[in-house]
């Protein structure tokens, strides 16, 4: 059950809107939800360009990275490449590795092993690039808090240059080559960007100090858009653009296994957002990673053969159905932990862990519990004495900076405020989820445990028409920062009895207010029908989309929750 919460307006501004758009009230309303403050302010936001990116050497030390990656180039030196085994960190691989290629220059690219070398740069990559007679290793989506492995690569007379997004701790690797828009002293204008868009920015910084055609690095934002997607970052400011730009371009990217991919997923003839890209595409990259070996995801995108990127697609869709699999199995367990322990249901945060949880699905699992109980969330697997974990927060729970406050106890840590990674000792997880458990309690004694759906506007039937569609669309691509408008209808009625669909999980059907109705799908409201049908008239929070079925185009109102007069 939502609470629902309609967005307070300043009445002034949202008339001026009005009056500056030739737009209904709730048209303005939504405008202002946005920052959008004229008609004139609003015209970079409604038309991305390209030439609005920031510089990018604005960015601590990108001259200096630039410089030496430049002469490097022109040296044909061999540059190892070494990413994260997730979306953000494959995309910007693949993208910077065929980037590099293309001016000229031999690259390797390593992905670790999940198991065996965790998340993050590895001794055994380095090792790797060592054995290779790489001269250069550039990190993506990973190392800012590299410390010993920065000076094992320094020891061994190997140069090391970390691009990541990932929050620093206080101390950094001690190396100068670091691009990160969350380092300390970066004046970067935007800190939001993903491991991918950082490693963008490289490129773009390369590309303009060579004098070369700007085109040589924009034609890889397809990939980018990727991990931008994947990594839920905010889609404002410049992830606003590379999104926009990148969605475009997937449409007819060039890179064969992305189209491979597409296919398989179901996508291909279909409009491509933001949701798609997260729970259609973006699960099956991550499946190499989880169940297997992630470079295959490398060899998917970097691969000019159909033969091959088929069947790596084809691979990829299969150990993603396997994942479902193996995930439903550990959810179910660690719902029946939490409800068989009160104490635990009662914390402000969920501690929970098991020996027998594949650690390559504790982050989807702590991203599930996380929605279901609306509170932050560890899951840790255990094997050989060590927990690794994943955690997920809440708005206004710094995870990075909470678990900080734990390092002492914690082998590692590392991630954003929202999300983060950990490993700790098994000997010590008691003491630690006590300890976590007490800052959590004291950090969220006033937060109330309630699901907030946020309102744009209160509207009727009569305003939804093709004028209203088009401004809707023109506010995309949508994600956070940048959320589907939410809108509510009081006192609807149904027009046609629902029908139940989807294994009867679902629920479909026409509603009518003053003699105009809409078709309606409310996902995961099968559980409501016999609610409805006892029901005459009652309120309703959705957001509205075009259903497009065997080439015909509807109106249709995606349910988000549903209130009973």
């Amino acid at each position: 059950m939502y609470v629902w919460n309609e967005i307070s307006h300043d009445e002034t501004l949202v008339n001026k809107l009005a009056l500056e758009f030739k737009a209904t009230t709730a048209i303005a309303k939504v405008l202002a939800n946005r920052g959008i403050t004229s008609l004139k302010s609003s015209l970079p936001f409604f038309n991305p360009n390209l030439n609005d990116l920031h510089d990018p050497f604005l960015m601590k030390n990108m001259d200096l990275v630039t410089n030496i990656l430049i002469k490097s180039i022109k040296s044909n030196e061999k540059i190892f490449i070494f990413g994260d085994y997730d979306v953000d960190g494959t995309t910007a691989c693949s993208a910077l590795s065929m980037f590099l290629n293309q001016l000229g220059c031999e690259t390797k690219v390593y992905i670790p092993d999940r198991k065996k070398e965790g998340y993050g740069l590895s001794i055994d990559g380095i090792n790797t690039a060592i054995d290779w007679n790489a001269d250069i290793i550039i990190t993506c989506d990973c190392g800012i808090n590299a410390i010993d492995q920065a000076e094992y690569a320094k020891k061994n007379n190997m140069k090391l240059i970390i691009t990541d997004h990932h929050s620093p701790d206080d101390q950094l690797p001690e190396i100068d080559l670091i691009l990160n828009p969350n380092q300390k002293d970066c004046k970067y204008p935007f800190k939001g960007l993903c491991g991918g868009a950082v490693a963008f920015k490289l490129m773009q910084a390369i590309v303009k100090k060579l004098g070369k055609d700007i085109r040589i690095a924009n034609q890889y934002l397809d990939l980018i858009s990727l991990g931008t997607a994947a990594d839920i970052v905010p889609l404002i400011d410049e992830n606003r653009i590379i999104m926009q730009i990148g969605l475009e371009m997937i449409k007819t990217s060039k890179i064969t296994g992305l189209n491979k991919l597409l296919q398989i997923s179901g996508l291909f003839e279909k409009e491509i957002s933001v949701g798609r890209i997260a729970y259609n595409i973006a699960p099956r990259i991550n499946a190499a990673g989880r169940l297997g070996d992630a470079n295959r995801v490398i060899n998917l995108f970097t691969t000019k053969s159909e033969m091959k990127s088929v069947k790596l697609a084809k691979e990829l869709n299969e150990e993603n159905k396997i994942r479902q699999d193996i995930q439903q199995k550990i959810l179910k367990e660690a719902m029946k932990k939490i409800s068989n322990d009160k104490k635990l249901k009662n914390q402000k945060v969920l501690v929970i862990w098991d020996k027998n949880w594949d650690e390559g699905l504790i982050g989807i699992i702590a991203s599930k519990l996380k929605e279901e109980f609306n509170k932050p969330v560890i899951v840790l697997s255990i094997e050989n004495e060590i927990a690794k974990g994943s955690a997920r927060s809440i708005v206004g729970f710094n995870l990075f900076e909470k678990l900080k406050e734990c390092k002492d106890d914690l082998i590692s840590f590392g991630g954003h405020p929202m999300a983060a990674g950990l490993k700790i000792n098994t000997h010590k997880l008691n003491d630690f989820k006590s300890k976590f458990e007490k800052i959590a309690s004291n950090s969220l004694k006033d937060f109330k445990n309630e699901k907030i759906l946020e309102i744009d506007a209160e509207i009727n039937f009569e305003e939804i028409n093709n004028r209203f569609i088009n401004f809707l669309e023109k506010l995309g691509p949508h994600g956070p920062g940048n959320k589907t408008p939410k809108f509510i209808t009081r006192n609807v009625q149904i027009f046609e009895n629902p029908t139940l669909v989807g294994n009867k999980k679902h629920i479909k059907m026409k509603l009518i207010k003053n003699n105009i109705f809409f078709n309606s799908i409310g996902f995961n409201f099968g559980y409501k029908y016999e609610q409805l049908l006892k029901n005459n008239k009652f309120d309703i929070a959705y957001i509205i989309e075009k259903n497009l079925w065997n080439g015909n185009s509807t109106i249709q109102l995606n349910l988000r929750d549903i209130k009973f007069n």
